[in-house]
């Protein structure tokens, strides 16, 4: 053979091994694949061209200049998953710990540029102690790059980040700029400062997984968007994530086959809404009824829980939906589920996804705790979502639709194109009590039998605006349709609207109430 071949092939096996079988055996004793074992998982079989394969680190500090395996910690390079072409990066924490030093993230950056030019997304699996605290600044610098990148993706390609390891300090903020965040419960965490910085601080004990885990970002904080039970079941959920979404914002989101018949009757729906206006029943019943073969990615499925959102087909094609959840909290709005929503509707808006509204709302959440923390500013990122928003958008009212939660909930005031309602939805500023107490507490007082007033009262209020009619006659329903046919309707109407065109004022960018 070829000396020079060979020495090509022997440097190609090394910078496989990343830090070694020794480390690799450290790896799998935790429970976690290595960086390639995460590609093979994750893109389709042989698809893998890799980029910067014998890249090495630079640096002469602290003796690092010894130590200088190939590929410097991370994989990077391009594959498909169902055969459309994907950006990816997949961190090796057995090189280093996966610390980011200069040529790490030039890696990446280089990545990231070549993602932008043609068009495809990038998935960055994160498994890392942070910057090289040997190379100082030029690690920081690092950093900074990507997030530069990370910005000016955003909305132009999908950016998927899935963490499998640490991922602390500087390390947290690139995943935040991207779109969704997957997390591994037991084996993955993100923090700003850790645990013993936390007691230095603070004084308060807290573990790891409490501090940063998957359950806690998943279902508190809500940075993380998906929390799995292991790392194979992750990148698989990563695959079926990727049948929903475009390449980038320059294409349509893929369509794919369906045995559905459009015009199915959704037989489930015509009892789904209690008789009771206040008794609860699951909004995610209707969705899975409604849309191809039952077949939901619920978003965010932990966090805020009050709304709903998440991906589906309709007729094969992709949309968005945006679902207030009556199970919990009555699907009032608060601050959480309107950030929640309105991340979703700009990610909907940003590649071509249609929106698709399920409503029941009472109204949004009152008290001291909400004011003071900024329920009008942060209410207002939902209304301004939607109002922004230029794709297809159509909304059911399944049942209540009060006051400026009927507004902010893809009303047609706010350029929705298509909007039914069920004969068992309610149109009103407030609900019959609230509204009898404040139009007629003078009568009230001073009837014979107050409560009786009341009802009576109230039984009138219901009849005349507990209803969809007077929101029909308007035109601000498009029409009043029975249940069962809502699938029908929702896809006759999306077909119409595959070619609509909606444009916003020329501007740099609003100013969105964050």
């Amino acid at each position: 053979m070829d000396p020079k071949i060979e020495m090509l092939r022997r440097l190609k096996e090394e910078a496989k091994l990343g830090g070694g079988q020794d480390r690799i055996d450290a790896q799998h004793a935790k429970g976690k694949l290595t960086a390639r074992e995460r590609l093979t998982v994750l893109l389709d079989e042989g698809s893998f061209h890799e980029f910067d394969m014998l890249a090495r680190h630079r640096s002469h500090k602290f003796d690092l200049q010894k130590t200088r395996p190939l590929g410097d910690g991370v994989v990077t390079g391009w594959g498909t998953i169902h055969g459309r072409t994907v950006c990816v990066f997949s961190q090796d924490f057995t090189v280093f710990g996966g610390s980011l030093s200069e040529v790490h993230a030039e890696k990446i950056c280089k990545l990231m540029d070549h993602a932008m030019k043609i068009g495809a997304p990038v998935i960055g699996l994160n498994d890392s102690g942070g910057a090289r605290i040997q190379e100082g600044v030029v690690s920081l610098g690092g950093y900074a790059d990507i997030f530069l990148r990370n910005t000016l993706a955003s909305g132009v390609i999908p950016q998927i980040s899935v963490v499998l390891g640490p991922c602390a300090g500087g390390a947290v903020y690139s995943p935040a700029l991207t779109d969704f965040i997957y997390m591994v419960k037991g084996t993955s965490y993100m923090f700003v400062t850790g645990p013993e910085v936390v007691k230095t601080v603070t004084h308060e004990e807290v573990t790891f997984d409490e501090l940063g885990g998957a359950d806690t970002h998943a279902e508190k904080s809500g940075v993380a968007h998906f929390a799995m039970d292991d790392e194979v079941s992750t990148l698989l959920h990563v695959r079926k994530l990727m049948s929903f979404l475009p390449l980038s914002n320059r294409e349509q989101p893929p369509s794919r086959p369906t045995n559905d018949p459009f015009d199915r009757v959704c037989e489930k729906l015509r009892h789904v809404v209690p008789a009771n206006p206040n008794q609860p029943y699951d909004i995610k019943d209707v969705i899975r009824e409604v849309v191809d073969e039952a077949d939901f990615v619920e978003v965010h499925a932990q966090y805020a829980t009050n709304i709903v959102v998440g991906f589906a087909t309709l007729d094969g094609m992709p949309v968005g939906i945006v679902a207030n959840q009556p199970a919990s909290l009555a699907g009032v709005l608060d601050i959480d589920s309107s950030t929640k929503g309105a991340r979703f509707v700009r990610f909907c808006d940003a590649f071509s996804i249609p929106l698709v509204v399920f409503e029941d709302v009472p109204g949004f959440l009152p008290g001291t705790d909400q004011e003071w923390r900024g329920i009008i500013k942060h209410g207002a990122k939902l209304l301004y979502a939607f109002c922004e928003a230029t794709v297809p958008k159509m909304t059911v009212i399944t049942r209540k639709a009060y006051g400026g939660a009927y507004d902010v909930m893809n009303s047609k005031h706010i350029r929705a194109d298509y909007n039914i309602a069920w004969p068992t939805a309610e149109i009103a500023v407030m609900g019959a009590k609230g509204a009898v107490e404040i139009l007629y507490r003078k009568e009230i007082k001073s009837a014979s039998d107050p409560a009786q007033r009341m009802q009576e009262l109230q039984d009138e209020y219901n009849e005349s605006f507990a209803n969809p009619y007077e929101a029909a006659e308007r035109g601000y329903v498009d029409n009043v349709i029975e249940p069962q046919d809502t699938r029908k309707e929702l896809i006759l109407a999306l077909r119409t609207l595959r070619n609509k065109v909606d444009e916003n004022p020329w501007k740099k960018h609003g100013n969105i109430p964050l």
